[in-house]
């Protein structure tokens, strides 16, 4: 018995690297597939259907089933297309997972419209153009305990504010804000929805220059520890049954080592009996949020500010 037996499961850029871990590992946990992969450069650019059909062969061969689709995931028809196959080809859907992404790293004064937009484009819209029509189907079931999930990819450089990558920290916080808002809006209709923040050695990884990476950080160094199918383990536990009640929420996954991040809380107010002076808002402020601030964690990019 796998854990993913009888499920049914799209994943976007399932082609490579970490989204190709993850579909092979959800075939052999016994899920049919719908695997989704532009082939595109790191950058966006470019095109190569060879990549979701590769896996796909490979998943085939050992007795699993799986369909390749070699559609840009930014265009919404894209994300309805993987929908619309899951239902033909499966008679279902229980599961998507949202990987596909690219990069276009500049500091913020460097970053042109052109590659705000892309990056934007496929992280963001990307995520919307599979959740829209898979919540569709969703909705459509009334079953509330459908064990339907959602599982969307963040990144610690959203979490953690990589000054190299504004576009790409905007996504990813952006796909957090969504998997949120996925948790309250879906949960009547038996849907979880969470998020990963991995940290891999990938395509992606391997473009960062070595002068910008963090001095001790193993997440891009390419060694077994660092391998993507690390991460394959936490998503399919995620995509089963048995991950119920867990949603919400965003996981770090590096390695051996699973994280729980703690969702956005208020830590600490300021009140007046009226309008504020600036005097008055300042006084307080300092007097009560800046110890406070002063000992909360930096990031981990500091080093580099």
């Amino acid at each position: 018995m796998g854990y993913l037996d009888g499920r049914v499961a799209i994943v976007t850029g399932g082609g490579r690297g970490i989204g190709a871990e993850i579909s092979k590992l959800f075939a052999a946990e016994g899920a049919s597939l719908v695997i989704n992969d532009l082939g595109a450069n790191t950058d966006g650019t470019g095109g190569d259907a060879g990549p979701a059909h590769d896996i796909a062969e490979e998943i085939r061969g050992t007795g699993a089933k799986a369909v390749a689709n070699g559609g840009d995931i930014s265009e919404v028809a894209t994300g309805e297309e993987l929908v619309a196959t899951a239902l033909k080809e499966y008679g279902k859907l229980d599961i998507v997972v949202n990987v596909a992404g690219i990069l276009r790293d500049r500091m913020i004064f460097n970053l042109s419209p052109e590659d705000w937009d892309a990056v934007i484009k496929v992280h963001l819209r990307g995520h919307y153009s599979t959740v829209r029509p898979a919540s569709a189907y969703f909705r459509e079931q009334r079953n509330p305990q459908g064990n339907y999930r959602i599982i969307n990819f963040s990144s610690d450089s959203g979490l953690q504010g990589s000054p190299g990558q504004p576009n790409y920290a905007a996504a990813k916080m952006g796909i957090v804000g969504l998997t949120y808002s996925l948790a309250q809006g879906l949960s009547r209709y038996g849907v979880t929805a969470n998020a990963i923040a991995p940290g891999a050695s990938t395509r992606l990884t391997d473009t960062v220059p070595d002068d910008k990476k963090l001095s001790g950080d193993s997440a891009l160094e390419a060694n077994p520890v660092m391998s993507p199918a690390n991460i394959a383990p936490t998503v399919a536990f995620l995509a089963s049954e048995n991950s119920s009640w867990l949603s919400g929420r965003t996981l770090g996954v590096q390695g051996y080592k699973v994280t729980l991040f703690n969702n956005p809380e208020v830590i600490a107010e300021v009140n007046s009996d009226g309008p504020w002076s600036l005097a008055n808002l300042q006084a307080q402020v300092e007097s009560t949020f800046k110890p406070i601030a002063d000992g909360l964690p930096k990031s981990i990019f500091a080093a580099q500010l």
